[in-house]
């Protein structure tokens, strides 16, 4: 039985894309026990994954070196004697806890300069558009890594799957008083990433106004720093319907966003961690880009609609627009996003 540790990444979007990894090693060697590490925001996202024996929380803050705790993660692991490791970010510091816990094979891809640390250095990273074929394309040895095609493409790959909580779920609409009869529609307007991913609130309010009208309920997802933002939506609703909107930001913990993101027909997202949540619960997806693009990290729900601007500007992968007018999000009409909502 083959015993595998990853250093998983550190971001939510990242996390639910890296599945598609547990999965390929679980299809390689079902046997295997993969524990993956993880900051505890992104813990409980793991736990909805059947491939992961278990989720050990870094309790190192994200950024910091710490070397000598690294060095104490690295020698309580030891005893778990891990056969393999997979190490997903690309930083020095994020190889120190596997050489450490003395792990005889530590792979990973080319990034800061990490020789030595890890012992399968993978240095053809751009032979793969996708992030999840990236992630996917280190389960295999390096005689098998050419390029994209040689794994089949994205539709070959497995695509993230997390687990719905039934009950769980049930409680959770209780606790906030919400009404799953019907059609829902999510909203998620927020993006860690910057205002450069985030479609302007008069634009969702919009949505959720069409939406309203035509007896659909919303519910808005997102965390205490979008709480503001998701309230200025529901504002600009007319007040007649705003009985239908339901503020859910700042208020759920992860794992119940999850579970009620599963009870969403369609979730209307940026291009943000909850994407892919949205994605990998079976949601219909509307994915909104503006200064980054679907070519690298699409959401990979069984239907999705992309929506973005074809300005000559984007994408520019910039957390905030360089030019100052934000074009590639303010150009793009409710209509557009409208007319997507299945």
């Amino acid at each position: 039985m083959s015993k595998i540790l990853i250093i998983g990444p550190s971001w939510v979007g990242d996390m639910v894309m890296s599945q598609t990894l547990y999965m390929t090693l679980k299809q390689q060697n079902p046997d295997a026990l993969i524990d993956v590490i993880a900051p505890s925001w992104c813990k409980p996202i793991l736990e909805r994954m059947p491939e992961v024996h278990q989720a050990i929380e870094m309790p190192i803050g994200h950024g910091a070196f710490d070397l000598f705790g690294r060095r104490e993660i690295g020698k309580s692991l030891r005893e778990n004697q891990y056969d393999h490791a997979y190490i997903l970010p690309k930083s020095a510091k994020s190889a120190l806890i596997p050489w450490f816990a003395n792990i005889p094979i530590r792979t990973g891809w080319k990034g800061e300069m990490r020789y030595g640390l890890l012992n399968d250095l993978r240095s053809n990273m751009k032979s793969f558009q996708f992030m999840v074929e990236r992630y996917a394309a280190l389960a295999y040895s390096k005689p098998d890594m050419i390029n994209s095609s040689s794994l089949g493409g994205l539709g070959n790959l497995p695509h993230p799957s997390l687990l719905i909580d039934e009950d769980k779920q049930s409680k959770t609409i209780s606790k906030f008083n919400l009404d799953n009869n019907g059609s829902i529609i999510g909203l998620c307007p927020g993006a860690e990433f910057g205002p450069a991913k985030k479609w302007p609130e008069s634009h969702y309010a919009q949505v959720a106004t069409s939406m309203s009208r035509a007896g659909k309920k919303i519910w808005l997802f997102g965390s205490q720093k979008d709480l503001e933002t998701c309230n200025n939506i529901k504002t600009q609703v007319p007040k007649e319907l705003q009985s239908h909107i339901h503020v859910l930001a700042g208020q759920t913990s992860l794992i119940e966003a999850v579970d009620l993101l599963g009870a969403c027909d369609t979730v209307v997202a940026n291009d943000s961690g909850l994407m892919h949540v949205a994605a990998a619960v079976g949601c219909s997806v509307v994915a909104i880009y503006g200064s980054t693009s679907p070519k690298y990290t699409p959401p990979l729900a069984k239907t999705v609609e992309i929506v973005h601007t074809d300005i000559e500007c984007r994408p520019c992968f910039k957390r905030e627009c360089p030019l100052g007018h934000l074009k590639c999000l303010n150009d793009l009409s409710p209509d557009m996003v409208i007319s997507k909502i299945i």
